[in-house]
């Protein structure tokens, strides 16, 4: 399907009134549980940080302003293939930049690249869109919007923004939806930037044999990698829905933990990595466009409706691995087509927000080789 004119609309970040009062109210009358004594945070997220965390989320966060922050970027919603899809379109001073598709993971959003728009937008026109069911980007049209279908209406975005060839940069959730556009459309595709990229072994004869004691270890913690929110999401995902639609202290424990386990230091609390107010802009928009439910269908499809995690491509790739990914260098050569290789001693799984610097400077360095940007 090609999308018109008319399919095109502006978009305004414009959370009513009456919906930040109700996020108050419910804040303030939180039913919290006991917790046992002396277990700190093996068990899930402590009630006194959770406590103070949510209290400032009520009356120290100021909404208003981040809200003002993500509208001095021009954003528009787009339907395509009966997909609602919104995205910020941040046009480059240098008419003739390389277009750059910029996609987010789970548990975050479109707004996790705030840190990094303004630098990259010197050199690239940049597209960053809600993934279907995350952010602005709903209702979901309805079940199958695999990585694969995500790949084709990104794609057919692109396409109607005029932008016959460009690059790609995802994390995450984006680490696959990425290299499913390019198995969709290798020759639009200029190159891959990827980083938190899951990497999977194939079972085969010898797949283990020489690995390094640090793949060792990632290996080790990418089989516990985030598996109570993965069996959550890909096998219950309605289910998980009600509990964080209903409760923003729900939805408040369920990310945060994840920028916990995912940021670095390892054994950080997590503003340590990233500003507090940067995490609770990411929960803010969860909960404000109620998207809990929706955004967990993509481990649904991907995993227990038979979607396909090993991302095989022919698209010039690089893999940046930051100090708390799982990746494994020789499953990432033979799923993608790896031109460069950079592993950093610093920073987590969400690198536009914790090394936006180091990020930046990656994505540009890789681009420029391929004689771009």
């Amino acid at each position: 399907m090609t999308t018109t004119e008319t399919e095109i609309r502006p978009f305004t970040l414009d959370v009513p009134q009456a919906q930040l009062d109700d996020l108050h109210a419910r804040l303030a009358n939180t039913r919290w549980p006991d917790e046992l004594p002396g277990v700190g945070w093996s068990r899930g997220v402590p009630v006194g940080y959770l406590k103070e965390l949510a209290e400032y989320w009520r009356t120290g966060f100021d909404w208003r302003a981040h809200e003002a922050a993500i509208n001095r970027y021009p954003q528009q919603v787009a339907t395509i293939d009966g997909q609602n899809v919104h995205f910020l379109h941040v046009r480059s001073p240098q008419p003739d930049a390389t277009p750059l598709l910029l996609l987010h993971g789970w548990p975050g959003c479109f707004a996790d690249f705030l840190d990094v728009i303004d630098p990259l937008s010197e050199t690239f026109h940049l597209v960053v869109p809600s993934l279907p069911g995350f952010g602005f980007s709903t209702p979901l049209a309805g079940p199958g919007m695999n990585a694969a279908r995500m790949g084709g209406v990104l794609a057919e975005l692109m396409t109607h923004l005029g932008y016959e060839r460009f690059g790609i940069q995802g994390y995450d959730t984006g680490g696959w939806v990425g290299p499913a556009i390019g198995r969709r459309v290798p020759d639009r595709v200029i190159g891959m930037h990827l980083n938190a990229l899951l990497t999977f072994p194939a079972w085969e004869d010898g797949e283990f044999d020489g690995l390094t004691e640090v793949e060792q270890r990632r290996w080790q913690a990418m089989q516990n990698f985030n598996d109570g929110y993965l069996q959550c999401n890909s096998k219950r995902p309605q289910t998980v829905a009600y509990g964080l639609h209903d409760s923003p202290v729900g939805q408040l424990a369920w990310i945060v933990e994840k920028f916990k386990e995912l940021t670095a230091p390892e054994g950080g609390l997590p503003e340590d990595s990233i500003a507090r107010d940067r995490i609770l802009t990411d929960i803010s928009i969860y909960w404000f466009s109620g998207t809990a439910g929706s955004a967990a269908q993509i481990y649904y499809e991907e995993i227990s409706a038979g979607g396909d995690w090993a991302s095989r491509g022919t698209v010039p790739t690089a893999v940046l691995v930051s100090s708390r990914d799982v990746t494994i260098r020789r499953w990432a050569e033979r799923d993608h087509d790896v031109v460069r290789w950079t592993e950093l001693d610093r920073g987590g799984h969400f690198l536009a927000m914790e090394q936006p610097e180091l990020l930046v400077a990656d994505v540009r360095e890789f681009f420029r080789a391929m004689g771009c940007a």
